[in-house]
């Protein structure tokens, strides 16, 4: 498992430098919005990360799972409440979130050693 988040993040870094370097405007508005998006507000960092791993489970992004599941921990969240935001995805996603939330409890295993 390790490896394979480890290729993914990988593969998340390149994409990132890639457009960057190919100085892409709309790739520049979506990191200023997900900056405002994921900022302290009412809503905490670490709150509006676990919303956003929920949404991650429903709509099966595996890439998107590891990110805010690291972004969630790194914001102070714990095991428990990213295992809560993973079955809210459950729930909002139906028997296909069952599959997609497999991948997050994984994640959830390399982020918070047992």
């Amino acid at each position: 498992m390790k490896e394979r988040l480890r290729e993914i993040s990988r593969q998340r870094k390149k994409a990132h430098g890639k457009l960057l370097s190919l100085n892409s405007g709309v790739y520049k508005a979506f990191l200023a919005l997900e900056e405002a998006a994921f900022s302290d507000g009412r809503l905490p960092k670490r709150m509006k990360e676990l919303i956003a791993v929920g949404i991650s489970v429903v709509i099966d992004c595996e890439s998107c799972m590891q990110w805010h599941i690291e972004q969630a921990a790194s914001a102070g969240a714990s095991r428990e409440e990213v295992l809560e935001a993973v079955e809210v995805g459950i729930e909002m996603g139906g028997g296909p979130a069952t599959v997609s939330a497999r991948f997050a409890l994984e994640v959830m295993d390399e982020v918070f050693p047992k």
